[in-house]
């Protein structure tokens, strides 16, 4: 049941990801300057009348500037429209009512627009940074489980360096050193690299002491002895009995990276403020001293990470009975279920 949940939670948010340009509202950079920091937009099917009506909205009137706090202007009902300018639903009138399901920003920006956008940019930088961290871990690791040796030797010495390191000081510190104006892509791109790089001796390590063991067992000799090549043997035999391994720590790597993202951009070494990304919308909400007491809205990236890693972990859960995840089941012969 439980994992059932985690996993139901996991494809609701990449969901939100895919769709983001039909499910948001709004375009992810879009401003409405008499709206900061106003509250969520309550959607309605019935009106002061008593009556049912389609689905609609009323405007929210500034009534203190200082204190920004907003009166619904019940005067004209502003009715929703459904699959328009491709969006899944809008306001009627965008410029005077727009919808707001989690309200606005400081800024005057749909914050739930920018949370879907945000899952794009977080979780996509996560998966593309778990993908480069499992390539490249499980490339060093297996050619030192293989090789053994002076390269098994260097190789294992370099991940343990990574690994001794906090890694969230690490990725800050490589951060830090390059140039803090870049492109959202250049972004991207660099902070992929420093979180594969901070991961992959993890991923090294297991895959290492995997491919060392299976290389002992009958099915690698035989394989060997009728003419497979060191690289057939390495990535046709060895390598594939460390998928589930490499599937478990896949799963690791990811919601650890969204945590990452989200620290980078806290502090201001992440991406752009114009971009979209959870950790960017936490860096803007750091910087409202009342966002806890009057603007909780602001926090809702917080609670969607919060809800991405747990989904994550009641997904690896087990029921008790199997003693924990199994990496792989073996046949009588020796060799991994699965394998040819």
């Amino acid at each position: 049941m439980t994992r059932s949940l985690g996993a139901a939670v996991l494809a609701i948010a990449l969901l939100a990801a895919v769709t983001a340009p039909v499910a948001a509202p709004h375009a992810s950079d879009a401003h409405f300057a008499g709206l900061l920091n106003a509250p969520p937009t309550i959607v309605r099917v019935i009106g002061d009348d008593g009556r049912w009506h389609a689905p609609f909205i009323y405007r929210w009137q500034l009534v203190n500037q200082l204190e920004q706090r907003y009166d619904e202007d019940r005067a004209a009902r502003v009715p929703l429209v459904w699959f328009s300018e491709g969006h899944a639903v809008r306001s009627s009138a965008e410029a005077q009512a727009p919808l707001l399901l989690l309200g606005a920003d400081s800024y005057g920006r749909d914050v739930f627009t920018r949370l879907l956008f945000g899952a794009r940019t977080s979780l996509a930088l996560a998966i593309t940074a778990a993908l480069g961290a499992v390539i490249l871990g499980a490339s060093l690791g297996g050619l030192a489980g293989f090789a053994g040796g002076a390269i098994d030797e260097v190789l294992m010495r370099a991940t343990d360096f990574v690994m001794v390191l906090p890694a969230i000081y690490v990725a800050l510190a490589l951060r830090a050193v390059l140039p803090l104006v870049l492109s959202g892509a250049a972004v991207f791109a660099l902070l992929a690299g420093i979180f594969a790089i901070v991961g992959a001796p993890f991923v090294a390590h297991g895959v290492r002491a995997i491919v060392r063991a299976e290389r002992r067992l009958d099915y690698a000799s035989a394989a060997q002895a009728l003419g497979a090549g060191d690289a057939r043997l390495l990535i046709r035999h060895l390598l594939p009995a460390a998928r589930g391994f490499i599937a478990v720590q896949m799963t690791l790597l990811i919601p650890a990276f969204i945590i990452a993202e989200a620290t980078l951009s806290y502090v201001g070494l992440g991406f752009p403020d114009h971009i979209a990304s959870w950790g960017t919308m936490l860096h803007d909400a750091s910087s409202n001293i009342r966002v806890f007491a009057d603007f909780p809205w602001l926090l809702s990236p917080a609670a969607a990470m919060f809800l991405v890693v747990l989904g994550v972990n009641l997904a690896l859960q087990t029921d008790g009975r199997s003693g924990g995840p199994r990496y792989e089941r073996r046949r009588a012969d020796g060799r991994p279920s699965g394998l040819p």
